[in-house]
């Protein structure tokens, strides 16, 4: 059941003077269980009506290469009726299979899959079922929906378990930074695939905060900026001083992979979002005020904290259209609530938009994050919570607050 009691910590922060929150409904249902995964793809369709999800008939365990889930979408316009639109072999619990509207359609959607010894990518036209397949996954797709960017998902799969696949081996397992591994950009239309950005050349560029002698490498966490000219990426690693965690640097380079910059060199920077073509906000660690978000320009050493004393925790992050508004989450408390919110940029202001209790069982690898994600005009915002018994995605109405 929807907790409506924040804790003590939380309600002594700038919020809304109403304690009233917004209305929120399932609407997904069982016997199965549905979630859609990461928070910067877009979920909704141009028009706001369908919403993308995944389906499975398992909780609480790793997948497995005969794993199977379906993919489909939530017609919102007729009461909540879930379409299969096809299935995937290529997913896990936090991203799914990077299911996606294209950018710049009304009615093509990708996901990734795996076929045989490789990983691929299925482009499927919801009205008229035509489908083709791509020759390898995407991670990120620019905005004009003609090219993705991918890191190498068998790597990940040993490297950070719960957002690599299942079901095929990396072959570079044992080499610490191979020439051969990256990042890959494909053309969405002719299916041309390029190694842009090896973990090799990566190390080329110096990093003065630390030492990664003998420790493994890969990337992490693609995504295009809002006019596709450049991409984010994460570039991780683990040695004998992380043990079992691992040290980050966040990078941006053109969208051909050229012209590359640090834009985080201190290790901890965790989840972020492009704000336009220049900025970047992203929860990090910087010697100015230690773990706060912070927005950060391109190419350049600016940065400024965003909400130091309001967005005191890591979470998912996005604007809304127009950017007033960020849109965020946290992980679990001591009570194991996600807290749901929005953060106005001019006031600083906190609006709660709901408490979902997270059961003990959802943890590590399988944890069922909100990942909130919002609707093309900004109106509303759907998340996935297992509060109700099982993970299943939600439907919070945010007009009454965003106008």
């Amino acid at each position: 059941m929807l907790r409506r009691q924040f804790t003590a910590s939380l309600a002594a922060l700038p919020v809304l003077a109403s304690d009233k929150l917004p209305p929120v409904r399932r609407i997904t249902r069982g016997p199965g269980f549905h979630w859609f995964g990461y928070y910067d793809k877009l979920q909704f369709d141009p028009g706001g009506r369908y919403v993308l999800g995944n389906q499975v008939d398992f909780e609480h365990r790793s997948p497995r290469a005969g794993d199977v889930i379906k993919v489909g979408m939530v017609d919102t316009g007729d009461g909540d009726r879930w379409i299969e639109l096809g299935e995937s072999r290529a997913w896990n619990w936090q991203q799914g299979c990077m299911l996606q509207w294209l950018p710049g359609s009304k009615t093509e959607v990708i996901w990734n899959d795996r076929q045989g010894d490789r990983f691929v990518s299925h482009v499927l036209d919801v009205r008229t079922r035509r489908k083709r397949t791509l020759p390898a996954p995407v991670y990120a797709v620019s905005p004009d929906g003609r090219w993705s960017v991918a890191p190498d998902f068998r790597r990940l799969n040993d490297t950070r378990p719960g957002y690599g696949y299942a079901g095929l081996a990396d072959p570079n397992k044992d080499a610490l930074a191979p020439e051969d591994a990256g990042i890959w950009r494909m053309d969405l239309k002719s299916g041309r695939l390029q190694l842009v950005l090896s973990l090799a050349a990566a190390l080329k560029t110096p990093n003065p905060h630390g030492d990664w002698t003998g420790a493994k490498h890969w990337f992490n966490h693609l995504l295009y900026n809002t006019d596709g000219s450049r991409f984010i990426f994460l570039h991780r690693w683990r040695g004998a001083k992380e043990g079992t965690g691992f040290a980050t640097r966040m990078f941006t380079a053109s969208a051909e992979g050229k012209d590359l910059y640090v834009l985080d060199p201190y290790g901890k920077t965790s989840h972020f979002i492009w704000r336009d073509p220049q900025h970047v906000l992203a929860w990090a660690w910087h010697p100015s005020q230690g773990n706060k978000f912070y927005l950060y320009r391109d190419k350049t050493e600016k940065v400024e904290a965003v909400g130091p004393d309001v967005m005191t925790q890591n979470g998912h992050c996005t604007y809304l259209p127009g950017n007033r508004w960020i849109l965020n989450d946290t992980y679990p408390d001591k009570e194991r609530n996600q807290h749901v919110y929005l953060y106005e940029v001019a006031t600083g202001r906190r609006v709660p938009l709901g408490s979902f209790h997270s059961p003990k069982e959802y943890t590590g690898e399988w944890r069922c994050d909100t990942h909130p994600r919002f609707s093309p005009d900004g109106r509303e915002v759907c998340i996935d919570s297992p509060h109700e018994g099982g993970r299943q995605m939600y439907l919070i109405d945010i007009s009454s607050i965003v106008g």
